[in-house]
């Protein structure tokens, strides 16, 4: 596969609340030249915000719009100690000195926490101004990048603050992927096996069809797993761009969610030790023993997760930290309802429904069959 694969985003659904034009998602090659047409001649002043052990993979960007803006280049922690509220703050005071306005834009560049903390400044910077994305994991390319959700932690748990607030364009660069530890590649497959189990079987099919070592940063099968990834969150974001809820039982937007209730309170207990898709991983092996024990999945679909989520070198158990400490962590997961938590779970493989209030008993045994205490 060669060339850009534009994939838009907007347009069709009634129910995106702000009708407009949309954007567009370019996966390709070498794609900084672009990033000048999709922020536009009226814009005066670019702040780069980027994750700060990027080091020379930023220039190209830099030097793609040097000529055109006045470019404020902004170094960002690593990870998820980006997303604070301190980090946000210091972002802001440097717009501020530069003179930044409501016809200046942000680009970001990095992984997903990159793209959540620079979409957060965007967003509430003069109440919102224009960002480009460019993302430079897996990760960041199929989940945080799309969809126009920004956040930054807190000491309650991950992406309690943020807004909603859509890219002017995502630029998809593969070659960025060519210096990404392996790891992190890993890592960021937990989101597109994630896809495979809520909306595209093919995903699967590709994973367990291809040998793990050929899925590296040149290849077209990782290729056509990102582009299937990010067709799915699409699709999702168009029909649910503000997570109001879908339509005939189908969760909407927070079916992207998708293992992420556990993931998440996984990730917090470990102090982000444990990276966002080994987390999704874990946590979507966990919704689906749930699922099985409410009895809506067979279990045959329960060991397709950990199969598939393995092949790719990812975890499908966790014991390290308990189930209390865990549920409270669940206990303010965003879907949740009063005290009611609430799980997205599988009926079949693509067919996703919300299991709200499952009881501890159920709780307390999924996590016994992925390794954990009871």
């Amino acid at each position: 596969m060669s060339g850009e694969t534009v994939l838009h985003v907007g347009g069709a659904s009634a129910r995106r609340p702000e009708p407009d034009e949309g954007y567009d998602v370019v996966v390709g090659h070498d794609l900084s030249g672009r990033l000048p047409d999709v922020l536009g001649e009226s814009v005066q002043r670019v702040a780069v915000l980027y994750a700060g052990q990027l080091g020379q993979l930023v220039q190209p960007v830099v030097d793609a719009l040097v000529d055109n803006y006045d470019v404020l280049a902004l170094g960002l922690p690593d990870g998820e100690a980006a997303k604070t509220a301190p980090v946000a703050s210091d972002c802001w005071e440097a717009l501020g000195e530069a003179g930044f306005t409501r016809s200046d834009a942000v680009v970001t560049v990095g992984g997903g926490a990159t793209t959540d903390l620079g979409g957060f400044v965007a967003a509430t910077w003069l109440r919102g101004v224009r960002v480009v994305h460019v993302p430079t994991t897996v990760l960041g390319m199929v989940d945080a990048a799309v969809g126009g959700k920004t956040g930054i932690n807190t000491g309650a748990g991950k992406n309690l603050v943020g807004s909603f607030h859509e890219p002017a364009g995502v630029l998809c660069d593969l070659d960025l992927l060519g210096s990404l530890p392996r790891e992190e590649l890993v890592s960021g497959l937990g989101e597109v096996v994630k896809c495979g189990f809520i909306a595209d079987p093919v995903i699967l099919d590709l994973v367990e069809a291809t040998d793990p070592a050929d899925l590296t940063a040149g290849s077209a099968v990782l290729r056509e797993l990102i582009e299937r990834a990010i067709r799915v969150k699409i699709d999702v974001v168009v029909a649910d761009l503000r997570e109001t809820g879908g339509r005939d039982g189908h969760p909407g937007r927070e079916v992207l969610n998708y293992g992420h209730t556990l993931a998440h309170a996984i990730e917090r207990a470990s102090g982000y030790a444990v990276r966002h898709g080994e987390a999704v991983a874990i946590g979507s092996v966990y919704v689906a023993e749930l699922a099985n024990r409410a009895g809506s999945l067979d279990a045959a679909v329960v060991e397709r997760h950990r199969a598939a989520f393995g092949r790719v070198g990812l975890p499908t158990g966790y014991a390290g930290a308990s189930f209390e400490e865990l549920h409270e962590a669940m206990k303010v997961d965003k879907k949740s309802r009063g005290n009611q938590l609430r799980f997205v779970v599988l009926d079949d493989v693509a067919v996703p429904r919300v299991l709200a209030g499952p009881s501890e008993h159920h709780l307390r045994e999924a996590f016994a069959a992925i390794g954990g205490d009871r």
